[in-house]
């Protein structure tokens, strides 16, 4: 019961874009430590957002905003083994972080603007069982990431054209973990600590002429053109899980996740000089999932899921223009035999209204509302 249950719960694939205040699109969660023996899991998912909004910067008339999130994919693996009696090990590559956003040309206020940014890690992590019940786990996390972001339309004022490129680099991190279980009752809760990761990126900047003193004797000047390198770390974050046995076949799981959102800062050495605020300005969140599982025969499991991640300030960036969400996600899974289980699920996302706002002091640009995503992914897991 307890293997066949925790695969469909184990599919916990956040597919959501930038969004409620943070960048995060996959949990770090390092629980495939506790599957029984040595398996093999290859997992796909996609998330296709749906992000509209409204122009509601004057003196522009009112205007539809098309859809400004594109649809992505995002591909993982995990191998875990037992090295003795009390050991195992664990190898993971996951996407944890990005954001793809697009405003159409044209559109008001921000036509033109993009954000791309990805990141993508491998995790080796080592579980030692303590006791029969107390396990405790660690490990190195080995993270690229990069990005573009172009800023384009009136919301911008004199910034608008600014470009920067901050080249892929590479930075290391750790995973710090403990769990308590009661295998009778398939009882087990969990806390994982991911730091944050520091990256030291090259950093290109480009943008149009800016005139230090208005209409004063100084010519405007390429005030942000240059080349540098900008620190930009990746949040840390806290996870704890739990599931339990409630009823015969029947599972209860779990999890409360809180990043802190607000380390990622993007401030290239050129923009700041004339924005002080920087380009990106984060929330942090915390998110809750509350599931249920339930084994139907021998071969056949299911189970579904709410997760819910409160709203922040209506405020937002226009890079990540909704707040807070809630999901609803079916799973499944398929025992093929002995050795290979199929699983999947498929999620829906109402997002938070937001309204992406520019300017000192910050003034609303857009108003995005009634905003909805699908995400959809499956998972192979093969025990040898």
């Amino acid at each position: 019961m307890n293997r066949s249950l925790t695969a469909a719960a184990a599919l916990l694939l956040s597919a959501a874009t930038a969004q409620a205040g943070g960048i995060e699109w996959m949990p770090q969660s390092a629980m495939v430590l506790y599957e029984t023996g040595t398996v093999l899991e290859v997992t796909l998912a996609h998330a296709a957002p749906s992000l509209t909004g409204q122009n509601v910067s004057p003196p522009f008339p009112a205007q539809q905003i098309g859809n400004v999130a594109e649809p992505f994919y995002l591909p993982a693996f995990a191998l875990k083994a037992d090295i003795g009696a009390r050991t195992a090990v664990a190898l993971l590559y996951d996407r944890p972080f990005g954001a793809d956003v697009a405003y159409a040309p044209g559109n008001l206020p921000f036509g033109g603007t993009t954000a791309k940014a990805s990141t993508q890690a491998l995790t080796a992590l080592l579980k030692y069982q303590v006791t029969d019940r107390v396990s405790a786990f660690g490990g190195l996390r080995l993270q690229q990431a990069g990005g573009d972001i172009h800023m384009q339309g009136a919301a911008y004022g004199p910034l608008a054209g600014y470009t920067v490129h901050l080249a892929p680099e590479t930075g290391l991190g750790y995973v710090l973990g403990a769990a308590y279980e009661i295998p009778e009752i398939a009882l087990r809760v969990a806390l994982t600590y991911n730091s944050t990761i520091r990256h030291d990126m090259e950093t290109s900047e480009s943008g149009p002429l800016l005139d230090p003193d208005g209409p004063g004797p100084l010519p405007a000047l390429p005030l942000l053109d240059g080349q540098s390198n900008t620190e930009v770390k990746t949040p840390e974050s806290w996870n704890l899980e739990f599931q339990t046995g409630i009823a015969p076949d029947t599972l209860l799981f779990g999890s409360i996740r809180y990043v802190k959102h607000s380390q990622f800062r993007v401030d290239p050495e050129q923009f700041i000089a004339v924005a002080p605020g920087g380009l990106i300005d984060l929330e942090d969140t915390t998110t809750y999932t509350l599931g249920l599982g339930r084994r139907f025969s021998e071969r056949v499991s299911g189970g579904v899921s709410v997760t819910y991640e409160p709203a922040g300030d209506r405020l937002l960036s226009p890079l990540a223009p909704t707040t807070g969400y809630t999901q609803l996600r079916l799973l499944g899974s398929y025992k093929v035999n002995d050795r290979l289980t199929l699983s999947g699920g498929v999620s829906h996302f109402w997002l938070g209204d937001g309204m992406p706002a520019t300017g000192m002091p910050e003034a609303a640009r857009a108003d995005f509302t009634d905003n909805r995503a699908w995400g959809v992914g499956v998972k192979l897991a093969y025990r040898f």
